[in-house]
């Protein structure tokens, strides 16, 4: 009887023993084992557990917001050069670059002597309708002094930008006026333009200039065409040279307006991301027109998957030097703060299955930020010849034509940096900053005479009347810079060119200065060329070697005009590392 009565507290007694038994071991693992319990349980769990004993036992205290701010970047370098982490505090402002708009007063400025001084007023923006006035500079901001070391362009821009309605009181100094004035300025919307430049080059082709991939991209190339076929464009020249990329959604609907329906513009994949390949819809309003397109080691990302689309799908000729290298895709991922990473989540393939990713090694690669610096090193702006091709990453065009992965898009045409007139001189003055601030203040004496003449041709007329690069001279020597007689000479178009250049920016905009420069130079002036002998389409070569590669972009595909359609990857980023 007491053995069956005793076998009824068997369970509990075990229960509570083995209660006993965890405590007791939590106990000695704390005390004894170096506070290691839950660290080394998973990798994932080190990070949380790290920061949880810094707070808790570091002989100082620590800001541990400021460290895991510190710590995030450092950590997405070691993935890949491309995936980035973007503060609360300047993902506005990254945003907004290929938004299409932002909201400010609406002007550009520089900071000279620091004081912000007004470029330009954006017509139709907050500041032109009260009265804000090129030349102006502003020296207070909602009644307080902004002048002085402090007055910073990153400062400028986080005090003058604000939210849509919110009020901004600027105190503006005017050449022409004794008195401070006062403006109580609304903020609105400042749209942002990634077209340039766009015009008839001559009575039959025309040029546009797009700086980056955004979101209103490809509605601004429609338009620009629009004008453009009204002209009675019979060619067209698409100027990527220094576009560090965008939306990789744009790159695919502005190449599509080029390519017959079927074509494949790219396709991505990565380890979660199954293959998705975009093609033509066949909607494209310049199927048929001759397109040249012009790249340089700024272009990057969003401006090679354009560059690329075109080129293997043998729709118009490449002509520059080689581009940036860039094959990664970036996926937005927000936090709860504002922050925000951009991590790489795919590769892109172009229509013949390479992936122009060039090399990089996983951490902050130095090598890989100063390849623009070993490129000119090896003379590879200079000759073709100095560039190396991994003949094991050979794939083909449509037509055969040879073209190669591994480091960004090699041009059909290569045209090499010109370096004549280059001195010693002028690499000082330009070095310092000198031209722009010497043509600033002729601008800022000279506004009134040169605001009589309304485009660059009438400017430039006068500017050459007032041997402006002798006036420079003594300014440079004021600043340190001694004259060179020699030097100088050799230099002097381009010492020219470069202040006339300025000039017409500060007198009549980016346009303009575009003009001005594109009528010397030798990229655009090779485009012309091949459009007018009626070469801009590429031939097949006679004969043509095996590519080594599987030719991906010749399997056959049973997706038509529907898979041209968004999907995920297509709205990511195919962004520049220096975007």
């Amino acid at each position: 009887m007491r053995t069956r009565n005793s076998s009824k507290f068997i369970p509990l007694v075990i229960a509570i023993s083995v209660v006993v038994g965890i405590l007791i071991g939590t106990f000695y693992a704390k005390h004894f084992s170096g506070n290691r319990l839950g660290i080394i349980n998973s990798s994932s769990n080190k990070l949380n557990a790290l920061l949880r004993i810094v707070d808790d036992q570091y002989v100082d205290t620590v800001n541990m917001t400021d460290l895991v701010e510190k710590a995030m970047p450092q950590i997405l370098a070691e993935l890949d050069p491309h995936s980035t982490y973007i503060p609360a505090k300047d993902l506005e402002n990254v945003n907004s670059e290929l938004e299409g708009s932002f909201s400010g007063i609406g002007i550009q400025f520089t900071i000279q002597n620091d004081t912000i001084h007004v470029n330009s007023v954006i017509q139709g923006g907050p500041s032109e309708k009260v009265g804000l006035m090129a030349g102006d500079r502003i020296v207070s901001v909602n009644d307080t002094s902004f002048v002085g070391k402090k007055v910073t362009n990153d400062v400028a821009m986080r005090t003058l930008k604000g939210a849509k309605g919110t009020h901004v009181k600027l105190g503006v100094k005017r050449m022409t006026e004794n008195n401070i004035l006062k403006f109580n300025i609304t903020r609105g919307d400042i749209p942002q333009n990634s077209i340039d430049a766009s015009y008839m080059l001559n009575d039959k082709f025309g040029y546009v200039q797009i700086s980056k991939f955004g979101r209103t991209t490809h509605v601004e190339l429609l338009n620009a065409i629009a004008v453009l076929s009204h002209k009675n464009c019979q060619g067209l020249i698409i100027d990527l040279r220094g576009n560090t990329g965008g939306y990789m959604e744009a790159a695919i609907r502005m190449v599509n307006e080029f390519l017959p329906q079927g074509k494949l513009i790219v396709y991505t994949q990565g380890r979660k991301y199954p293959r998705t390949d975009e093609f033509a819809n066949g909607t494209g309003s310049c199927q048929k027109m001759p397109i040249i397109v012009l790249v340089d080691e700024g272009s990057a990302s969003a401006s090679e998957i354009f560059a690329g689309a075109i080129q293997d799908n043998d729709r118009g000729l490449i002509i520059g030097r080689r581009s940036f290298g860039k094959g990664l895709v970036q996926q937005p991922i927000d936090f709860s703060d504002g922050s925000a990473i951009r991590l790489t989540i795919a590769r892109y393939y172009t229509p013949s299955g390479r992936c122009i990713q060039r090399h990089y090694d996983s951490g902050n690669d130095r090598n890989y930020e100063m390849d623009w610096l070993t490129r000119y090193e090896h003379g590879e702006f200079f000759s073709r010849d100095s560039i190396k091709l991994d003949k094991s990453l050979r794939y083909s065009t449509g037509l055969g034509r040879p073209v190669y992965g591994g480091g960004g898009i090699m041009p059909d045409i290569f045209v090499p940096q010109d370096t004549t007139g280059v001195s010693s001189y002028l690499t000082s003055v330009l070095s310092k900053g000198l031209t722009v601030q010497f043509t600033f203040q002729y601008t800022d004496r000279n506004r009134e005479q040169m605001s009589k003449y309304e485009n660059e041709d009438e400017l430039l007329t006068y500017l050459r009347r007032q041997n402006l690069v002798e006036q420079f001279v003594r300014y440079a020597d004021s600043k340190g810079i001694k004259r060179r007689n020699i030097l100088i000479q050799k230099s002097r178009k381009l010492l020219e060119k470069n202040i006339y250049g300025n000039l017409i920016y500060n007198m009549l905009g980016k346009e303009a200065y575009i003009k001005y420069f594109n009528n010397t130079d030798t990229t655009v002036k090779k485009a012309i060329e091949l459009l007018e002998k009626g070469e801009a389409f590429p031939k097949a070569p006679e004969a043509v070697e095996q590519p080594i590669k599987k030719n991906e972009g010749k399997k056959k595909r049973t997706a038509q005009a529907d898979s041209a359609k968004e999907n995920p990857i297509s709205r990511l980023y195919a962004e520049g590392s220096f975007c």
